[in-house]
């Protein structure tokens, strides 16, 4: 005689309608890559005709998990109180839509470098696992990273990635957009192209960037000027101050690669000031393709990274650490966006 749904659909329901194990039930409402998509799609209809529901309580009871990740933002220099980079508020919706998809909650927090935030969430049961989004001085971010394996947190960070990653990362191809914005610069007619952005080991996506222009100029034999590299950071302010710097020592220059769209904004209001028509006489390019890109005067040319796919990305890496399953950093294609600060 055949089981008798209870009055309370319950995962062994599922299981017994479907064919499979409990525990495979389990593992395909987590959303799980170990069960095959036809099974998952199987168990997921049936449990949607059985309107039932995951027992997050007992569900964590059983296996000692929150089913809640953390996010932690890096606190950035912003105009407003936000504290928060742009790019990063339009990662947040991304993360939030995937962790709801998978199953899971996400409490969101920002990391100070001067405290060890990660105990208050993994290692206090707060959360299974972290997701970090930006980092400052990654020179000093570093001990924080090296903790953290040595913790086994769970953990998967977003930034550059490359062979000596602390870590699980996911990123985009950071060396590929700048050779990108430097194959656009060249095509309408720029030779002397600056670079606004730390492109040292303290700021490895911006170095990654810096090294694609070089890669672009150097491949139709245009030579590198190291005066027209500027330090700043991802701020509007620095941006300013960063061109007004270039614009003073008189070294000519006839486009901008900002790292940042944020730096590329504080830019173009120093170059305005100084009467340097855009894209006349400096064409310019940017870098993320925040909100702000498309509401400059003119309209920003910047470079565009996957949002979408970052989020689904950085959960499914998380979710494969915590089920201690296989799981690779990640490169994503970029795409260029051209507006009117690059226009011919």
């Amino acid at each position: 005689m055949g089981r008798q749904p209870s009055a309370k659909p319950t995962s062994f329901d599922i299981a017994y309608l479907a064919g499979v194990s409990q525990p495979t039930v389990s593992r395909a409402l987590r959303g799980s890559k170990s069960v095959s998509a036809a099974t998952r799609a199987n168990i997921e209809r049936i449990a949607h005709e059985l309107n039932y529901t995951v027992d997050k309580n007992a569900s964590s009871l059983r296996s000692q998990r929150t089913h809640t990740l953390a996010l932690l933002f890096f606190e950035d220099p912003t105009p407003d109180e936000s504290m928060i980079n742009p790019f990063f508020l339009s990662m947040l919706g991304s993360i939030t839509r995937e962790c709801a998809l998978r199953g899971y909650d996400l409490l969101i927090s920002f990391q100070q470098m001067h405290n060890d935030w990660h105990v208050a969430y993994q290692d206090s049961h707060r959360s299974d696992g972290i997701i970090l989004l930006g980092y400052g001085d990654y020179q000093l971010y570093r001990a924080k990273l090296e903790h953290l394996v040595e913790m086994d947190t769970k953990f998967v960070r977003w930034g550059s990635v490359a062979d000596d990653n602390i870590g699980l990362t996911v990123g985009s191809d950071n060396v590929g957009a700048g050779v990108q914005a430097g194959d656009h610069l060249i095509e309408i007619g720029r030779r002397r192209i600056a670079f606004l952005g730390d492109a040292s080991d303290h700021a490895p996506e911006f170095k990654d960037r810096y090294t694609g222009l070089c890669k672009a100029m150097a491949a139709v034999g245009l030579k590198i000027d190291p005066r027209l590299q500027r330090d700043a950071v991802s701020s509007e302010s620095s941006g300013y101050a960063a061109t007004r710097a270039l614009l003073e020592q008189g070294v000519p220059f006839d486009a901008v690669f900002a790292a940042s769209d944020l730096i590329a904004i504080g830019a173009m209001r120093a170059l305005t000031e100084a009467g340097v028509s855009l894209p006349g006489q400096v064409a310019m390019i940017g870098f993320d393709d925040i909100p702000a890109a498309s509401l400059t005067a003119p309209t920003l040319t910047t470079v565009m990274q996957d949002i979408k796919g970052a989020g689904a990305l950085l959960v499914d890496a998380l979710l494969r650490r915590i089920d201690g399953q296989p799981a690779e950093r990640s490169i994503l294609p970029t795409r260029l966006i051209r507006r009117q600060s690059t226009s011919v």
